[in-house]
Order: C-alpha cells, then sequence, then structure tokens
C-alpha cells in the first residue's frame, strides 16, 4: 500500500515522514499545478534526501498543459530532478513525456492527465509507452474505479483525502477583475477566498490563484475514510491525500490518521466508523467532508 501526501515545505515533509506516509508529492512553478505551495529545486532536493533517509519516495508534480516556454525549459528541469534522485515525476502533456524520453533519464513517470484518465484502456496504451502507473480522475465512481484497477496490474492512483478541482484557467482571473474594477486588492491564496452561490447562501467555493493561474475547488473535500475497507478489498492501494487548501499541523494529524487506517486494514482491525469521527474531529468546520461522485451509480454521473 502506498499512501502519497502533499507537501507545502521541509517542516512538512519531515512531520509527514514521521507521521508515516510512503510518499510525499511536491512541486514547483511552472511545471506543478494546484499545489499547497510551489517549490524550488533546492527544496525539492532537501526533501527528496530527507524521504530517503528513511526510506520514503518523492513523486514531483510535472503535470501541466506545457506552452513553448514551460516546453523550453522542462529539460533543465528534468535534468536536475534526475539528478537529485526524485523517484517519479507525474505527467499528462504528451509533450513533456516526449522530452522526457527523449532524455533518457532513469525517472520514471505516472500518468496523470486529469479528467482524461477514465478507462484502464487508455492507461494500458500509455503504460505501454513507459508510464509506471496512472492518476484516475476524480469525477470517477468507485465502481468504475475498481473496474479500471482489475484489468491492470500497475497501481492507481485514488484521491482518498483533499478538494477536487472544478474549473481552471490559465489567466488569474481574480486579479485581472480586480485590475478592470480598478480595486486595490490583493488575490493570494492566504485570504481564503471564496465564490458563493446566490442560491445557496452558505456555499463556498474556493479560489487559488497563483503564478499557474486560477483553480475553483469544490465547496467540500472528499473523503473516502469510510469507503477504505473496499478500497482494500479491490486492490486499490495507492491513496491520494491532498492538502493544497489545509496547511500546517492539522494536514499532518490527518495523514497521520489514514496511515493508522491503514495499518488497521493491514492488521484486519479496520473499523470504518471510528476513523470517519476521528476524521470529522479534524476536519476544519468551513470545509464538510463528502464523497463527491465516488459513490453515485455511474449511469447516474453524466
Amino acid at each position: 500500500m502506498n499512501i502519497i501526501a502533499t507537501a507545502e515545505s521541509e517542516e512538512q515533509a519531515e512531520a509527514l515522514l514521521d507521521a508515516g506516509v510512503d510518499t510525499l508529492y511536491v512541486g514547483g512553478h511552472p511545471f506543478g499545478l494546484r499545489l499547497p505551495r510551489a517549490l524550488a529545486l533546492d527544496q525539492i532536493g532537501t526533501i527528496v534526501q530527507m524521504a530517503h533517509a528513511r526510506g520514503k519516495k518523492v513523486i514531483v508534480a510535472c503535470n501541466a498543459l506545457m506552452h513553448n516556454e514551460q516546453i523550453e525549459k522542462l529539460e533543465m528541469y528534468l535534468s536536475q530532478l534526475a539528478e537529485m534522485g526524485a523517484d517519479a515525476i507525474t505527467a499528462g502533456d504528451p509533450g513533456a513525456i516526449f522530452v522526457l524520453e527523449k532524455l533518457t533519464l532513469p525517472l520514471p513517470y505516472i500518468y496523470d492527465a486529469e479528467t482524461l484518465v477514465t478507462s484502464a484502456e487508455q492507461i494500458e496504451f500509455w503504460l505501454q509507452r513507459g508510464a509506471t502507473g496512472a492518476v484516475a480522475a476524480r469525477e470517477l465512481t468507485l465502481t468504475e474505479l475498481e473496474k479500471i484497477q482489475s484489468k491492470l496490474d500497475r497501481p492507481v492512483e485514488v484521491l482518498a483525502y483533499g478538494p477536487t478541482c472544478i474549473h481552471q484557467s490559465g489567466r488569474p482571473l481574480l486579479t485581472n477583475y480586480y485590475h478592470y474594477a480598478d480595486l486595490d486588492e490583493q488575490s493570494d491564496n492566504d485570504r481564503g477566498l471564496y465564490l458563493r452561490d446566490p442560491k445557496n447562501p452558505d456555499s463556498r467555493y474556493p479560489i487559488f490563484e497563483d503564478e499557474d493561474g486560477t483553480h475553483i475547488f469544490s465547496t467540500e473535500d472528499l473523503s473516502l475514510m469510510g469507503e477504505l475497507q473496499r478500497l482494500f478489498d479491490h486492490g486499490l492501494h495507492t491513496w491520494k491525500l491532498d492538502g493544497v487548501l489545509l496547511h500546517d499541523e492539522r494536514f499532518v494529524d490527518i495523514a497521520a490518521l489514514f496511515v493508522e487506517a491503514k495499518k488497521a486494514l493491514e492488521s484486519g482491525t479496520f473499523e470504518s466508523a471510528g476513523f470517519s469521527n476521528r476524521l470529522r474531529a479534524l476536519q476544519p468546520q468551513s470545509r464538510p467532508l463528502g464523497t463527491g461522485f465516488y459513490l453515485k451509480n455511474p449511469d447516474d454521473v453524466k
């Protein structure tokens, strides 16, 4: 089993490793999207050394849809990642995969094209072209994920905890609006900005804007804590914990709870209600937990 957790700093990376996560997920501008913090190469190098010293791994996000200027910089970036010993990258842009193959670096890639990854056949296509795994689309149901994993002998990554991105633009939409409206406002993520559905005054859609554009997230965090036994029984053993909207110790505490749940599953002592209650106690009140599309009938998801 493999628990992958995002890390926003060297300090949080160390805390997550101490909590027992198996793999850290980090990255930086302009190649990685929707990261808690964009890290510089020297910071990623420090995290790689830290993880390897504990027998753990580091995946680096290269999951952006690349433009010409990014592709021109990518070769040097990948070479430096390989030199520092990063264990894998995520990539969904065929141009990025082409550059990686051309360089013949000892740097595996996990296929991550977000909403495009929806069938075992598509994943098999990329596995036969060198991918070592795939990140499943977050709009899939558990029934579909189980069917996909049953056809593959490589791991399919499932989001077990965290927000879902429902809109992405490469442009700084919020900043552009401030300029248009002649407002002296800042759009940094620490302000906690939200969109609200006028028909639902309680709705809060987080707006995340950084150098890579604007991202709008769902009103709730996905959680499969109550379904971990089902994941375990169907061979879905690669879980992603995404802390893009949740920082510092609270995300570490939640990661530690999933590590504890993994150990309970492996020992046959997992009890979903207790773990789900403990997760709800850790969860910020402003971010309700839900199961998104996971528990829906595939025929009902159009």
